[in-house]
């Protein structure tokens, strides 16, 4: 391979990236320009792909953590021959074109996940990672490597900074992911100017004590180092590795090595002095020589080849191992919502209080003795969340065939690595920890909604029954901060059916992520709980005539039910609607939804313990509210429960209040 077609190509990224930046008036050119060496050397070299089989399960996973740099990955796929046109790469950052700002899953061919928030590429990364090595694991033969992919990172200085990918990499470090490799983009530079203003700290000697493998290259420009560093950390399986790159922020222009170059454009004289120091054979924007065009085309030949050599061995692993290919289709089928339903054994509970997390718990145990690719555990809480699969190893450097996951206390990059488990594809991911705790894990729960990736989020101590931990433990405003999220679901089930209803709907949800709100303290079970609640709202109980509508949540319930006992004596009639999901009530039809919560009744009263902001469009101008919006405090669940007004008696006061 001819280096003057290599530098071309480099300097095309380059082009290209600058020539975004400036037509969009918008963007971050500095980047792209410092780092696509390393880009193209990795792409090139070694990343396998096949653009013609972009979802392949066993390609090369390449994930641009500082997602700002998105010019360098739409560069990339555009002259790689995704689906990305260069009508795509003049609309940069426009309204409804395929480059948007940052890169965004299931929108630009070839990008495999949402980034931006830095950190959440690499720890998204990770998931992916391990995902690769329990699939290995759990399917790999002598001479059938099925899954041997590498995950590829390239991330910048804002990246090391954030506390998330500190958290992903001292996991990925303690799990020897040895298909797991890092590039450090090292300019030293952030926005505000040279990174000793806030950063100033030995990153490998950090990746050091990680347990990863460190490589140090000089010169972002010297490819032949670039590739060397590369080769050598794929050859080390035991574990990650992490190159650090030096380079120039927005290399070749006349504002090499300068903050201005993060987040605003050249300018066209920049623009017109960096084509003349790459030596460009145009001036014209947008410009790619057909040389680039037909050495891209025998690359991708060359890669595609690949491609058709695994699917050769894999053809040979389906007539080898029948069994495992046959359970690799299992697992890779869409559970229907028919299935769960018919399987009378998944809905099989005792009728005596139980805590609607030990009843997950149950569940989770019986799913995994029905379907086998679930992947899953808790940060540092699996005993208190009850997501242990029973008679399951754990995960671990040793054990990469272990269904059992131990994040560590590590929510945020928890969730994010989630993601990228089930991102990868094969496997029905689950992450758990207390609720109140979701401020932690939040922004990658946003990155699971903006992917439509369907994580299930097991969130338990729901509320004030946490009780003597206190209100630092005790959720409040965490429900309406979840329900505020676009395409995430939330689940507060009531008893044991609808603890398997939310599970129901986790298993079958295909485009956003679930999340189960789960009680420390026991419930008891309701005589008239149905499968109806994966509908998201449905009537509990009923009466001949309804002068006020009930409607509660998850622990609530059972409360609404006693008060509607006492109302209904002094000639009352109430009617209870059980709401574990607003999101799921909410997909249903008009008419359903007419049907359960009628305009005409406009005494209504919401009760739930926590936030009541989120209930104004079901309690109306006429109707009440027994909520919680003030902190929780210290003491038995039950003793905190009577003190903040959850009794049948106050209750039926509020009722009368409005009728």
């Amino acid at each position: 391979m001819s280096k003057n077609i290599d530098q071309l190509t480099v300097n095309t990224i380059r082009a290209l990236s600058a020539d975004m930046v400036q037509k969009a008036n918008s963007g971050h050119p500095g980047k792209p320009l410092g780092s696509a060496p390393m880009a193209y050397t990795l792409w090139s070299n070694h990343l396998n792909i096949d653009p013609k089989n972009p979802k392949w399960i066993n390609r090369d996973r390449f994930i641009l953590s500082a997602g700002h740099a998105s010019p360098l990955i739409y560069s990339l796929l555009h002259l790689f021959g995704y689906d990305v046109n260069m009508d795509d790469i003049k609309g940069f950052r426009q309204f409804n074109t395929r480059t948007p700002g940052h890169p965004e899953f299931g929108y630009t061919d070839g990008v495999e996940a949402t980034t931006g928030p830095l950190g959440a590429g690499l720890s998204t990364a990770v998931g992916m990672a391990m995902a690769q090595a329990h699939l290995a694991a759990k399917y790999n033969e002598p001479d059938f490597p099925v899954f041997d992919n590498y995950t590829f990172v390239l991330s910048g200085d804002g990246c090391m900074m954030e506390g998330i990918t500190s958290e992903a990499s001292s996991l990925a470090g303690t799990l020897g992911l040895g298909r797991f490799i890092v590039l450090y983009d090292s300019n030293s530079i952030t926005i505000e100017g040279s990174t000793d203003l806030a950063f100033h700290e030995n990153v490998r000697a950090r990746y050091e004590a990680y347990g990863f493998e460190t490589f140090l290259v000089e010169d972002g420009n010297d490819m032949e180092a670039i590739d060397a560093a590369i080769t050598k950390a794929k050859a080390n399986l035991n574990k990650p590795s992490f190159i650090e790159v030096r380079t120039k922020i927005g290399a070749l222009s006349p504002l090499e090595g300068s903050a201005k170059t993060h987040g605003a454009p050249l300018g066209d004289d920049n623009i017109v002095a960096l084509k003349e120091n790459m030596e460009y054979p145009s001036m014209d924007p947008f410009y790619v020589d057909d040389s680039v065009y037909a050495h891209m085309e025998a690359l991708l030949g060359e890669k595609h080849d690949a491609y058709l050599e695994w699917e050769k061995m894999f053809d040979g692993y389906k007539t080898a191992y029948p069994e495992k290919y046959a359970q690799w289709v299992e697992d890779n089928r869409e559970i229907t919502m028919d299935e769960l339903f018919e399987d009378a054994s998944l809905w099989e509970f005792e009728n005596k209080p139980v805590a609607t997390r030990s009843l997950s718990g149950f569940v989770i145990n019986r799913l995994n003795k029905k379907y086998n690719n679930l992947f899953g555990g808790a940060a540092d809480l699996a005993g208190s969340t009850m997501t242990l699969m029973d008679g399951e190893t754990s995960f671990s450097k040793d054990n990469y065939a272990g269904k059992n996951l131990h994040f560590g206390v590590r929510e945020h990059a928890m969730a994010a690595m989630g993601n990228g488990i089930t991102l990868y594809g094969g496997l029905k991911a689950y992450v758990a920890t207390f609720f109140v705790f979701a401020d932690f894990l939040k922004p990658m729960a946003r990155l699971s909604s903006l992917m439509g990736t369907p994580l299930t989020y097991v969130l338990t101590h729901d509320s004030i029954g946490v009780g003597e931990d206190g209100p630092t433990h005790e959720p409040i405003e965490q429900l309406t901060m979840l329900r505020a999220q676009p395409n995430f679901v939330t689940f507060r089930p009531a008893d044991a059916t609808e603890t398997m209803a939310g599970w129901a709907v986790a298993m079958t949800a295909k485009s956003y992520p679930v999340g189960l709100i789960l009680t420390r303290q026991n419930l008891p079970q309701l005589e008239n709980s149905s499968k109806d609640a994966i509908k998201g709202g449905y009537i509990i109980s009923d009466s001949d005539k309804v002068d006020v509508i009930l409607t509660a949540s998850g622990s609530e319930v059972s409360l609404a039910l006693d008060a509607k006992v006492e109302l209904e004596k002094e000639g009352v009639g109430v009617r209870v609607v059980s709401m574990p999901s607003m999101e799921l009530f909410e997909m249903q039809s008009d008419e359903y939804k007419e049907s359960v919560l009628p305009k005409a009744v406009r005494k209504r009263v919401a009760i739930e313990a926590a936030s009541g902001l989120s209930w104004g469009k079901y309690v109306g101008l006429e109707g009440a509210y027994l909520t919680i919006d003030t902190f929780g405090a210290s003491g038995k669940g039950d003793v905190l429960f009577k003190e903040f007004g959850f009794t049948v008696e106050n209750l039926v006061n509020k009722v009368k209040g409005i009728l």
